[in-house]
């Protein structure tokens, strides 16, 4: 494997009422949790909960298997907000470790502490918030 860069757009603020409408295309997502302002009719993201990778991202979302483990962290008042980004599934996996390798994501467990790409540089733009615009991570 050889060094690599990613050049990504994000798409977001999806909240948990709205998942029917993620693209049915491969990608990486993230998890947040967030407050709504109705009257603003805008998003605050309170916290970085999860990464994740997907060969369809509106099956894999409104499907996931830890949709109470992310509602368990939530605070009064909060809901699931998400962002995407559209990733061949080659490389899904890649992203998705040097994100949450970078971000240290409070629900990941893999790739937190261990990272089996080689140098991977994975720069951030558009819809998102709270990661990092450019995350540089090296085999570990």
């Amino acid at each position: 494997m050889d060094e690599k860069t990613y050049n990504l757009i994000f798409r977001g603020y999806i909240r948990e009422e709205n998942i029917y409408s993620l693209p049915s295309t491969s990608g990486v997502y993230v998890v947040y949790r967030c407050y709504f302002d109705k009257a603003l009719h805008a998003v605050s993201l309170n916290e970085l909960l999860y990464i994740g990778k997907a060969d369809d991202l509106n099956t894999r979302i409104n499907k996931h298997e830890d949709w109470d483990e992310w509602g368990r962290k939530l605070h009064p008042g909060e809901q699931l907000c998400f962002c995407y980004t559209i990733v061949t599934g080659l490389e899904n996996e890649r992203v998705e470790a040097a994100l949450i390798n970078s971000n240290q994501t409070r629900l990941n467990k893999e790739y937190k502490n261990a990272f089996p790409f080689d140098k991977t540089i994975v720069n951030c733009a558009g819809g998102y918030s709270i990661i990092k615009t450019l995350n540089i991570v090296y085999r570990q």
